[in-house]
């Protein structure tokens, strides 16, 4: 039986590498601090899965749980609300240090402010975040998805006052839709691809992600050696992998990989031909992963991958499910942990390679023993049900 997993080792230039310094512990506390000034902030758990990773011949798993974020079962608001917040700082003349979520929702703020729309393109979570933010601002968002995106999540970004709709385009088509709109009407795109002339709004989601990877470097009761991380466009991946790099620099860093799937594999693509160009995938991207169908690289994010992380891996549909059912029915008393498509893909790579002795060679090559201690991130609980239940309950995508 044919595996679909390819894997790619990406070597480093030795000599002046990505400037991470946007990415640091000292601007990720700030950015942290941001978050903290939301009511509704609470750092979310981190499970450690010690019966299972026993189960599986490593030393120690750790999972950290963003289906419990802001009360929106995804990490996304983090980047959205950040960077939102910093162009509204920019707006207003007034240095992002100084700004809370108080500041900005007060009435004096709201009137020097005015009406401001905000747009996106998302497959969901990253939609909802941007609609939730601009609802706790007072403002307006519009929001496009992609040909395929689960009712509930449009749902889920309608209830949150957005104009939303489903598109009959791919996720890379729908941001240039969301961009084109943004251009003719003056309103303000938010969105974590970057591009030339578009970069500081990314860079800025970049950071607000950054508070969950500083929040489970706080919680790890121990250095990870090996650090997995799933990608759509690679700006999470970016962002935590620079973050990682700068709290653990040189040969004190663990070992980084990415995870993508099969179908939407731009950065394995990009790692793989090493020619100095960004390589993206076009057509339908027909994946459970919905949160990583995106076929064209984050420039910025590939720019920290490209002198930081280690491997990338190309994965199939099966692997990610197989997560998804691992990380919500875990071995003996480990905590459960829901997660959904994309957020159980790395996970599920990961426990893929270490059960399946036609993957011994990956296995082998990544350095994974029972001295390993393997950190991910679940980046969004069951935020489509439906397709959750038909894949824990009734088992679909299997091997």
């Amino acid at each position: 039986m044919e595996n679909h997993f390819s894997m790619v080792h990406r070597t480093h230039r030795q000599e002046k590498p990505f400037d991470l310094t946007f990415l640091s512990e000292t601007e990720e506390k700030k950015v942290k601090r941001y978050h903290e000034s939301f009511p509704v902030y609470k750092e979310t758990p981190l499970a450690c899965l010690k019966e299972t990773a026993a189960a599986l011949g490593v030393g120690a798993m750790y999972v950290k749980d963003e289906s419990y974020r802001f009360g929106l079962n995804a990490f996304k608001v983090l980047g959205g609300s950040y960077a939102m917040g910093h162009y509204l700082a920019d707006r207003l003349g007034v240095p992002m240090e100084k700004v809370t979520y108080d500041y900005l929702t007060s009435e004096d703020v709201r009137k020097k402010l005015g009406d401001i729309t905000f747009v996106t393109a998302t497959d969901g979570n990253h939609g909802r975040g941007v609609a939730w933010t601009a609802h706790q601002l007072q403002q307006h968002s519009v929001v496009y998805m992609p040909e395929g995106s689960a009712r509930e999540r449009l749902m889920n970004i309608r209830a949150e006052g957005a104009d939303a709709s489903i598109t009959d385009l791919n996720y890379d088509d729908a941001v240039r839709l969301a961009n084109r709109q943004a251009e003719e009407k003056g309103w303000i795109m938010v969105q974590d691809t970057a591009w030339e002339g578009y970069e500081d709004i990314p860079r800025w989601i970049m950071q607000g992600y950054g508070t969950m990877g500083l929040e489970a470097y706080e919680q790890l009761p121990e250095k990870p050696t090996h650090i997995f991380l799933q990608a759509g466009v690679g700006s999470l991946a970016g962002s935590i992998t620079g973050l990682f790099s700068s709290l653990y620099p040189g040969s004190e860093k663990p070992v980084i990989t990415i995870v993508e799937p099969d179908q939407a594999d731009c950065l394995f693509r990009t790692a793989k031909a090493d020619d100095g160009k960004l390589h993206a995938v076009t057509g339908h991207m027909r994946t459970i992963m919905a949160g990583l169908a995106c076929g064209e690289p984050c420039s910025i994010g590939w720019k920290v991958l490209a002198d930081y992380a280690d491997y990338f891996i190309s994965c199939p549909d099966y692997a990610a499910a197989q997560g998804m059912r691992i990380l919500g029915n875990p071995m003996g008393h480990d905590p459960k942990v829901v997660s959904g498509e994309s957020g159980a893909s790395a996970f599920g790579a990961v426990s893929e390679i270490l059960r399946n002795p036609q993957l011994r060679a990956l296995k082998e090559e990544l350095g994974l023993n029972e001295a390993s201690r393997l950190l991910f991130f679940s980046t969004e609980g069951d935020t489509d049900r439906e397709n959750y239940r038909r894949i824990v309950w009734d088992g679909a995508y299997t091997r």
